[in-house]
This record gives C-alpha cells, sequence and structure tokens, in this order.
C-alpha cells in the first residue's frame, strides 16, 4: 500500500495493478480512458450514477515516437561513435552509471556474479553496466550502452503531457510505502540481468539465454538481494517476480513501495530488492504472453 498520488494519469504495464480513488465534483458522467502504447486502439467505461449519461469519449494521443534515449543512448558522444558494439558514451541527466561500455573485455563478464550488494538500500544500484559473452550473437540485436534510470520519467508518449495537457502523469518516484520498510538489511549481493532480444526475429531472453536455455537463479532462504534489470531492447517489459515481493528503490530507505510486477520502459535500469523469503522453485518473467517463453527464469530459493 502506498501513501496517496494525486494524478490525471497512469502508464500501467501488463499484471501490473494500482488501485485508483476517483473524486467525482458533480453527478454527472465521466470517461475512464485507456489507450495503447502505441495508440492503435483504446478502451473506455463510464463512470456515472445515471445509467442513462454517457460522457464524452477523448481522442487518442499521438502516436509516439522512439528517441535514440529510448535505445540506452546518449547523443553527447555518438559523433565518436563507429558501430553499435563498439560505442562509448557517457551519461546524460537521467543516468545513474556514467560508466563507458564500450570495453569488450567488461562484455565478456557474467553480470549475474557480482557478489557486491553495490550502493545502500533504497537508493539502487551504483554498480557498473555489464554485458555478458552470450548478449553477443544473432539473438540479440542490441545492447544499450548507455541505460537511464526510468524512476522520474513517466515514459514514452507520455513525457510532454503535463506541458502539452496539463496533465500530471505519475512516475515510479512518485511511490512511497505508506509503511516504514519491514527488511532494512543491505543488499548482501547484486544480481544484473539483462532484458534482451531480436526483435526483427521475435526472439526473447535474458541475458541473450533464452528460458529453455538457462540455469535457474539461485537464492539463499533469507537473503536480501538486490536485482538491477537493464532493458536492452525498445519495448517495454512488465517483469514479474513469483512468491516474493520486488521492493522498487526510489531513493527513500524508510518507505520502500513493495511491487509484485514492475515495468521496464526501453533502454532503462531499475533496481529492486527481494527479501528471500519463501523456499520453493518460482516463475520470473516477462508477462506480455508473447514474449514469456524466452524472457523467463525459474528462481530456486533453499
Amino acid at each position: 500500500e502506498i501513501e496517496p498520488v494525486s494524478v490525471d494519469e497512469f502508464r500501467i504495464g501488463v499484471a501490473e495493478t494500482y488501485d485508483v480513488i476517483v473524486k467525482p465534483d458533480s453527478d454527472s458522467a465521466y470517461t475512464l480512458f485507456a489507450q495503447a502504447i502505441d495508440r492503435s486502439g483504446y478502451a473506455r467505461g463510464t463512470l456515472t450514477s445515471d445509467a442513462s449519461l454517457q460522457a464524452s469519449v477523448p481522442d487518442m494521443d499521438p502516436a509516439p515516437i522512439l528517441t535514440h534515449k529510448d535505445m540506452g543512448m546518449n547523443m553527447v558522444s555518438m559523433s565518436g561513435m563507429r558501430n553499435m558494439d563498439g560505442m562509448s558514451m557517457q551519461g546524460n541527466s537521467h543516468n545513474v552509471s556514467t560508466m563507458k561500455n564500450g570495453n569488450h573485455s567488461m562484455q565478456a563478464m557474467n553480470p549475474e556474479m557480482n557478489k557486491s550488494g553495490s550502493g545502500r538500500a533504497g537508493f539502487g544500484s551504483s554498480s557498473k553496466i555489464t554485458h555478458a559473452s552470450t548478449e553477443y550473437g544473432p539473438n540479440v540485436d542490441m545492447r544499450a550502452s548507455s541505460p537511464w534510470n526510468q524512476l522520474d520519467d513517466p515514459g514514452i508518449g507520455l513525457r510532454d503531457h503535463h506541458k502539452r495537457y496539463g496533465r500530471k502523469v505519475l512516475t515510479y518516484a512518485d511511490l512511497k510505502n505508506r509503511y516504514k520498510t519491514i527488511d532494512t538489511r543491505q543488499p548482501g549481493r547484486e544480481i544484473q540481468l539483462h532484458l534482451t532480444g531480436n526483435m526483427s526475429r521475435y526472439m526473447w531472453s535474458m541475458n541473450g539465454i533464452k528460458f529453455a536455455d538457462a540455469e535457474p537463479l539461485a537464492l539463499r532462504y533469507g537473503e536480501r538481494v538486490r536485482i538491477t534489470l537493464v532493458n536492452d531492447t525498445m519495448m517495454n517489459h512488465p517483469i514479474h517476480l513469483h512468491g516474493m515481493w520486488s521492493e522498487l528503490e526510489t531513493g527513500d530507505p524508510d518507505y520502500i513501495p513493495r511491487k509484485h510486477t514492475i515495468l521496464v520502459q526501453p533502454g532503462a535500469r531499475i533496481s529492486y530488492l527481494v527479501t528471500a523469503d519463501a523456499i520453493g522453485r518460482w516463475a520470473y518473467h516477462c508477462h506480455l504472453l508473447y514474449h514469456m517463453s524466452g524472457m523467463f527464469r525459474e528462481v530456486r530459493v533453499s
């Protein structure tokens, strides 16, 4: 449960949940309007005390255009870029990390083997972004060299809505738990996972490895671990961990919001804490059905 936030609109990923409290200011009809991210269609409902009333339906917003930011790029250093694999760019105002990531010795490292908890609990990862050797091949068509921190960003197609329409859009930075953080321990280690794929071939994976070929993620019962997700694709991925809460690090260690599904924006990185308090084998996957068969891991708590 989070502290109430007053907004005019918000993005919701597949399997994400929000409780919305609506306070009408007159006995009339109101339209609840949900448009697809690509503006290919919408759903709408009518909120009213009189079934004979019907509110007007707004036009859909313009279709959004993805930019280099949504590819995990920064244009500052692009003049020196030779190719996608070797680019070296520093972070911008949205980035947590300013690491240059064109180093292939870094790319050969396995990001799942980071034993450090990196930054303080609640503030997110300060670890370097590394690309595993499994991310190089025909199954992966891009890698984010300078992934940005998505917390205060409304997302594709919503970034100018406050200025253009006067509508406040919810961001993850607005989320604050209503009650004190239960597990206040620092993370003992960090797992960095890359959401990967090839959009032309429609192949999806984590760290370039599809579920059928992936080893389970092993957690020790009772441990506090940080998971950092890096989206190397140009699609949103709602990532769902069964059995345990995903505690989103928004900069307030005392009131960390708890979620079961984290929406990871294109080209972005995001971190959350997990207390491994449920022994067993758990599903961990993108909740888009057409991504799920590849972008999936088993989590074993023992």
